[in-house]
This record gives C-alpha cells, structure tokens and sequence, in this order.
C-alpha cells in the first residue's frame, strides 16, 4: 500500500504540473470560456433588480413603421425627443441611450436642439439622461459636454491599463444637455464573447463610466466613485475587476429577461398622449421608477453581440450595458477565483485522483472512480457560480482526467505483469472465477508461504494399479482425462484449488489462495458429488472396463503451510503440514472399513449441521499417536433414507466402545449385508473376541497407510 500510494503522488504531481503548464500557457482558455457559458445559460437568473429595468427596444417593426411615416435612417431626433418626454411622464429614474449621436442631425441643427432641450426637461423633472460617447479622434475632453471628476492620485494599475487616448462625443447642443456621458465600447474575450465589461476606462486623465455605469451615478448622485486596488466601489456597491479592468457580468438570461416595448409603441404611445387619445401602451406608471436603456435590436442596425447567453450573436449589445446595470443596482458581480486560490484546487484535484486511481484493485473500481472523479471539476464549478464566483473549470478538470488516465497507465504497466503472472501461476489451479477474483484484487493473494487453515481433499481410486494393467496406453489416457476432467470441474466450482494430480489421485484444498469462510462446507460439498458424478458415469465406465470404478476421500481440516514451493525457476501452489498428512491418511482408511468418504472431527465442527454425518471410529492413524474421530458424510435425503439403520450402527458402535464385542457383533451382522462398514466392525468384533485386549479404549488401530 505504501507504493502505491508513493506511485499515485507521483502520478498526481506529474498530472498536476502538467495542468498547471496547461493553464499558464492559456492552452486550456478555450474550454474554459466554453464551460463558462454553459454555466451562464444553466445557471442565470433574475436578480433582485432585474424587474427594475426596462427596454425599448429600436427593432425591425420600428424601423418599418418609420419609414410608413416618411423617416428614412437616421431618423429626425425629434423622434428620440417623444421617447424621452414618454419615460420623463412616466416617472422613469433614468434613460439610458446606447446610441452614440456624433453627427448633426440632417434635419437641421433645430432638430438637435429640440432633443437637448427634452433631454434637459428629463434631467429636471423625472432624473436623469445618459448618452453614449466612442472611441474618435479627440484626445481630451470637450468644454461642451459635462466632465467626469479628475482622479486624485495615481489610477490603479488596472485603471491605467483600462486607457483610452482618443474619444467621439455627441454634437455640442446635445452632449450639453446629458447629465452623464457613459462608454459605450465593450472589449470581448479573445474567442469574440463579451463575458466582460470595463466599468471604467481612462480617458484624458477623468474616470469615464460605462454606460451603464453612468446610468447608475446619474441616478444615485451620492455614489462617487472610489478606485481601489481590486476594483472600484459606488456608494455601498463593489465592483471587482480583473487586471486589465474587466468586471464579470452576471448575466441574467436572454434579452426577454427584461420588459421591453419596442420604439415605434414608446413613440405612437407619446404621440397620442399628445393628441389626447388613448396610447397603445395602456398604464400611466409602467416605468415608474425603473432604468430605461433605449438601443438597437434591427438586424441592419449592426449592433447584436455573442454572449454567453447566445454564442450565436443576436444579443443586442445594449443587453450588455443593462446587465451592467442590473449588476451594479443588484450589488452582484461575478467576481474571480484568486489564482493562488485556483492553482491550490488544481493540486489538490491532481494529487487526489493520483492517488485513488492508484489505489484501484479492478477494472470496476477504476470505472467508478472515473465516473465519480471527472464530474466533480463540473459540479464545483456549478457551486462557485451560483455563489458568484467564476472558479476554474477546465484546469482542474484536466489535471483529474491526467491523473486518471495517468494512474491506469501505471498500474497497468506495473500491474500488468503481476496479472499476468498470476494468471500464469494458478490457471492450472484455480477456475476462471476465481483467477478473475484474484486479478480485480491481487491483494488479497499473499504469494509465498503462509499458515493458514484449509480444507483439504485426497482422493484415490480402489484398484487403479490392476485396472491400468488391463489398458492399453490410449485406453488408460482416455479414461483418465475423462475422470478427472469431471472431477476437478466439480472441485473447482466448489471454489476448490487444484494441488496436483499423482497418477490416478487429485489433491486440492479450500481457503487458499481467496479466503473462504465456508471453505469445510465447499469441500464436503464437493466431496459428495464428486461421489454422486461417479456413480453417474459408473454403468458406462463399467461397459470399457469390465468392472465397476469406485473412489475414495478423505478430508481434513487444518493449519498448513500453503504457497509457492519448489526451485526458484519451478515451483508449483502447494501444502505442506500434519493436517495434510492426515486428510491422506483418512483416504487410505477407507480400505479398512469399505468405505468411501471419511472426513476428520475437526471438518465435521466446521460444517456445523450442514450436513448429517454418522460417526465411524475412533482410530489411530499410522503416523499419529493421539486418536482421533473419522465420520461419513451423506446427504440429507440419504440420511432419512438409511436412519433406522444408522440408528442401529450408532448403537452397535457404542457397544463397541464399551468393549462389549459380542453385544456389538451381534448388532453389526444384521446390519453387514448393506452396510460394509458393519462388515468390517463384525471382522474386527470376531478378532477381539478371540484375542481380548489387555486394555481397551475403543481405538481402532490402523497398521497400514
């Protein structure tokens, strides 16, 4: 564990570095731009001033109904003229015009004036008018037109970079009349998308606002500005900003977001207010107090942008300067994750998916931690916005994929050949399931030796040496491919491991190398139909033979030595112990009492009631001087089927113990003609009673293997 916990903080630095290289380089800024607006279209809602905001909007049908009264492009300012009269009737709390009026009117300078005086009638009775300035050729700023406050002291470093040298203002008589100039110029992010705006840029040495902004000072005439370090505050609202002076607008959706009228409605509505008839918007305080932005939505008219909100390009750019608004009204801009902030995410996404993927045992395990793993970049991102912050997407999400795919690249190079070589090691063993096992959890193999205790199987068939001498070489392959094929399948789906085979023998354990809780019961199990296949495929064995084919077991269970034994180029998975011994030793004994499947007291304690079992003896095994108690296993229907006479050999068996020997023979002759056991104890009764023992204890001494 601990290399590879060593290999995934080295496989999670690497992946974080490269991340990091990645995001300096700006190679990921794309994706992230990409990410970003899909947060913005998911995630933008109202704000609490939203509501507060209104449009009029100078759209295809306004243009079509000035030219049905005789208005060519540009129209008469008089126009404009009934749009302001409109929102000053109104109640409105200002009137934004993102519309930049640098040329005379071609109706004559009178039709200048007539706009200056509406705009200075709205500044005095129902707040305030802003107007656009542009990038132009003048280098300062006109004695006509109001001046924004000189900064005091140095501007801020992003401040100075926000610089414009040259500027276009509106004609004298109408830029006289504004109460506020605003920028109408916004600067997209390399990829063409206006996700920014500049609250403020520099122009002659004064603080000029955006549009929006002015609105917002014009409105609130006790928000002077105050420039700081981070950004620029207004009153009570903040504004962050980045270093080139950019301030993250929150978008609030598409441009419906906002109640709009379109101008030609604004302007009938106005000229039959006039007239004394009913206008076409019904109400006398629709824009009661609220911030009026008039701009261009015509197609023609060349002013719709890509935003995050559509990438496309039809949102109208006076959408912009409203959001703006509607930020600095709601005090909610999106403001930046630090970068140090940023770059501690990064490593921590990189280090940390390093070292889970390398913690991964499996194929499963690896899928679940790319699923649970790659989302997550996405789902902070998701967090951060809705908290207002624009916390990076595509950097830490690329040093979580690195660190993934890093990591299953490693453990494949390094696990790679430890699978291989397991699979290699018990193929021979082991069925396909378990391998698979092994191979998802290597772990949980401990190569090498090791004490542990197992089940194990010893199996032999009666009579081999004589049979095989009646076979011809293919015949005894033949014959024997086709047992032990069919008893080794039926060990191996009990989860059994293979050992070997010794001729016609097949030893195999349970609980190594997967540990099995029930590992006595598996090898009963197997114990018992490998007896039940046997007697399945006797009757055509019998047709090559001329002879019937019968298999003995024993079984124990106990602590051994198991693992990779031999020379150091050849080995075999193997045990090694007294209690393998002993599993090979009730498998001989088979012979004495005519039967065929013994298991040891200590498997018969293990399986606890799994299976009935009668016990057979009390013996002493060659090798072994404590005795021990050996029983057969059956299977429960077999059981029912034989209890009264399993009754009876309990009986007889007591006797025997007793060392009542005529009692006991007497009992187990009834019983011999289907039981061999009982034949065997009915021999062995006669033998006692002829030659009494000196001292009984109701052992049965074994004299041969």
């Amino acid at each position: 564990m601990r290399k590879k916990l060593l290999q995934g903080l080295a496989v999670g630095l690497c992946a974080t570095a490269l991340a990091l290289g990645l995001w300096a380089a700006g190679w990921l800024d794309r994706l992230e731009w990409l990410s970003w607006d899909a947060r913005v279209q998911l995630l933008a809602r109202p704000g609490p001033a939203t509501g507060g905001i209104r449009l009029i909007l100078l759209d295809q049908n306004s243009l079509d109904w000035g030219k049905e009264q005789g208005y060519g492009w540009p129209w008469p300012r008089t126009i404009y003229q009934r749009v302001v009269d409109y929102c000053r009737r109104q109640g409105a709390a200002s009137i934004m015009f993102d519309v930049v009026f640098t040329e005379p009117s071609a109706y004559g300078v009178e039709d200048d004036l007539t706009f200056a005086a509406a705009i200075s009638n709205a500044g005095m009775f129902a707040g305030t008018v802003v107007l656009g300035s542009d990038v132009g050729s003048e280098t300062a700023w006109p004695e006509f037109a109001h001046a924004p406050e000189a900064l005091k002291g140095p501007a801020p470093e992003w401040l100075a970079r926000a610089a414009m040298p040259t500027a276009a203002f509106p004609t004298p008589e109408i830029a006289a009349a504004a109460a506020r100039l605003g920028n109408v110029q916004a600067t997209p992010d390399p990829d063409g998308i206006f996700r920014r705006v500049r609250p403020f840029v520099l122009f002659d040495g004064r603080p000029v606002p955006a549009l929006g902004a002015a609105s917002f000072l014009a409105a609130r005439r006790d928000s002077l500005p105050v420039f700081e370090p981070g950004g620029v505050r207004l009153g009570s609202r903040h504004v962050p900003v980045g270093p080139d002076g950019g301030a993250i607008l929150r978008y609030r959706g598409p441009i419906s977001v906002y109640s709009n009228h379109n101008a030609a409605a604004v302007v009938r509505s106005q000229l039959a207010y006039e007239e004394g008839v009913a206008p076409l918007i019904p109400g006398s305080n629709v824009y009661a107090g609220c911030h009026v932005v008039f701009g261009f939505t015509a197609p023609g008219l060349y002013d719709l942008r890509p935003t995050p909100v559509n990438r496309k390009g039809v949102y109208p750019g006076l959408g912009i300067q409203a959001t703006l608004l509607d930020n600095l009204l709601s005090g909610d801009f999106m403001r930046a994750a630090q970068t140090p902030a940023a770059a501690a995410l990064i490593v921590l996404f990189g280090v940390l998916w390093g070292l889970a993927a390398s913690a991964c045992r499996n194929a499963r395990e690896t899928v679940a931690a790319f699923l649970i793993a790659l989302p997550i970049p996405a789902l902070a991102a998701l967090w951060a916005y809705a908290r207002g912050w624009w916390l990076p997407f595509a950097a830490p999400e690329a040093a979580t994929a690195l660190a993934l795919v890093g990591a299953v690249l490693v453990n494949y190079a390094t696990e790679g050949r430890q699978k291989r070589f397991i699979k290699g090691a018990f193929q021979q063993y082991l069925n396909e399931d378990v391998i698979r096992q092994l191979l998802q959890d290597p772990g949980r193999l401990k190569l090498g030796g090791e004490m542990r205790t197992l089940s194990i199987f010893f199996s032999d068939l009666q009579g081999f040496t004589s049979i095989s001498e009646g076979l011809n070489p293919e015949q005894l392959i033949s014959l024997m491919n086709e047992y032990l094929t069919a008893m080794t399948d039926i060990i191996q789906e009990e989860g059994g491991t293979l050992d070997k085979y010794e001729g016609d023998a097949i030893i195999a354990f349970w609980n190594a190398p997967l540990a099995q809780d029930d590992h006595a019961v598996r090898a009963v199990r197997a114990a018992l139909r490998c007896q039940a296949k046997l007697a399945d495929m006797r009757p055509g064995l019998a047709q090559r033979l001329n002879r019937d084919l019968f298999m003995r077991i024993g079984l124990n269970t106990g602590p051994v030595v198991v693992g990779n034994m031999g020379s150091h180029k050849r080995f075999n998975y193997t045990i090694m112990g007294d209690a393998a011994n002993l599993a090979s030793r009730l498998e001989g004994i088979n012979k004495q009492f005519g039967s065929f499947t013994l298991i040891s007291e200590a498997v018969r304690d293990a399986v606890g009631g799994a299976f009935p079992v009668r016990e057979i003896s009390r013996v002493a095994v060659v090798g072994r001087k404590a005795p021990i108690r050996v029983f057969e296993p059956m299977l429960p229907p077999d059981f029912e089927a034989r209890r009264a006479d399993l009754d009876a050999f309990a009986g007889a068996l007591k006797s025997f113990y007793r060392g009542d020997f005529a009692a006991a023979r007497a009992a187990f002759e009834k019983l011999r003609d289907g039981d061999p056991v009982s034949g065997a104890y009915a021999r062995k009764c006669r033998a006692l009673e002829a030659e009494q023992p000196a001292s009984w204890d109701g052992v049965w001494v074994m004299t041969e293997k």
